[in-house]
């Protein structure tokens, strides 16, 4: 299959076509509305299905098989997060603050576009390795953890250099704000360790690597069968959303709709090779890369309204979720499964014949 073949095929599961329709629901101005009691509840029942499968394969592989590849995500996901702050500031000419809170949505992850990962994979006949969903919790606040070191570090160079050019007469001002920039981190490694996503998800990890896969069995009826169709009501609200938001993509500039799509596309293929030479499954490079390239609209507000409040959320909202979200579960996951197909030699795909097509 080729590549255009394959995103076709993927523009026809039900996750994509659901996910489409809320965007038109909201462009024609309907009143549907997922109730809020589902719209919490979706989030918390995904990520504890991810987690709970996580833990039974940590159970089954070892902690051990799982090191390796965790600490490079981490590795990876903080040069990215300083490469993408490099390109923002230097390139992009962003302010401070909206460059650190950018870098950090596109270093964090995203676990819906994980959720819809899987769900991809699935419908392709292929598994993954489920201790990706531990590396997804704990990549989830490194990238804010950096920024806003960074950002405090940044803040606190400004504020010495203002008040040795200025003198002492408003030390006590500039020492009042410095000091509170810098409980900004604290409030970001406690909302990032406590918040609701990471604690469901290590929770639910602990438990699966507890039970194991018979314990499971008891109730994989509603974490298994169900998971599909959960995602599915999930897309619809992240539909409207986006639908909503689509006015707003023509607010952050033709550079950051730029940046929302080629940075991701570069972070996500170089984590399916860099998978694949750790000798991770086809599945399992795509998962990886995928971590790796999907940005978080989730975490990223309830962190960053506290963390950066200066940044403007416009920019790191709409981008993540009204570019970025989109293009990487139609376009990017395709893409990436078609490159991970190639890298693990898959019979019937031919590198030379894509390359003289020009479709890679």
């Amino acid at each position: 299959m080729d590549i255009l073949g394959l995103i076709q095929s993927n523009l026809l599961t039900p996750i994509v076509l659901f996910f489409i329709f809320g965007i038109i629901a909201a462009r024609i101005k309907s009143d549907l509305k997922i109730p809020d009691a589902i719209s919490e509840f979706l989030p918390i029942y995904l990520l504890a299905a991810i987690g709970l499968h996580g833990g039974i394969e940590m159970r089954n592989t070892g902690f051990e098989t799982m090191l390796v590849p965790m600490l490079v995500a981490i590795g990876l996901s903080l040069l990215f997060t300083l490469n993408h702050y490099q390109i923002l500031r230097h390139l992009g000419k962003f302010n401070l603050f909206d460059s650190y809170a950018l870098a950090s949505t596109y270093g964090a992850v995203g676990a819906v576009t994980f959720s819809v990962g899987l769900s991809f994979l699935k419908t392709q006949g292929v598994t993954s390795e489920g201790f990706l969903a531990a590396i997804l919790a704990v990549l989830e606040p490194v990238a804010f953890i950096l920024a806003i070191f960074l950002t405090n570090m940044a803040v606190s160079k400004q504020m010495k250099t203002k008040k040795e050019s200025i003198g002492d007469i408003v030390e006590s001002e500039l020492s009042m704000g410095l000091s509170e920039t810098k409980t900004n981190l604290k409030q970001v490694l406690h909302e990032s360790i406590t918040g609701k996503a990471i604690v469901i998800l290590l929770g639910s990890i602990f438990i699966g690597y507890l039970i194991g896969e018979e314990g499971f069995s008891s109730i994989s009826i509603v974490f298994d069968e169900l998971f599909t169709g959960a995602i599915v009501i999930f897309l619809i609200e992240m539909g409207i959303i986006a639908g909503q938001r689509l006015e707003d993509i023509k607010k952050v500039g033709v550079f950051l709709i730029a940046f929302s799509i080629i940075m991701p596309t570069f972070n996500g293929i170089i984590g399916v090779l860099v998978a694949t030479v750790m000798g991770l499954s086809l599945g399992g490079s795509v998962m990886f890369g995928l971590l790796l390239a999907s940005a978080s609209f989730i975490a990223a507000p309830a962190v960053l309204r506290h963390a950066i409040p200066q940044a403007k959320p416009s920019l790191y909202i709409t981008s993540a979720l009204g570019i970025t979200f989109p293009y990487n579960i139609i376009v990017l996951l395709p893409i990436m499964y078609l490159i991970s197909s190639i890298v693990h030699n898959e019979g019937s795909i031919d590198l030379f014949n894509y390359i003289s097509k020009g479709w890679i």
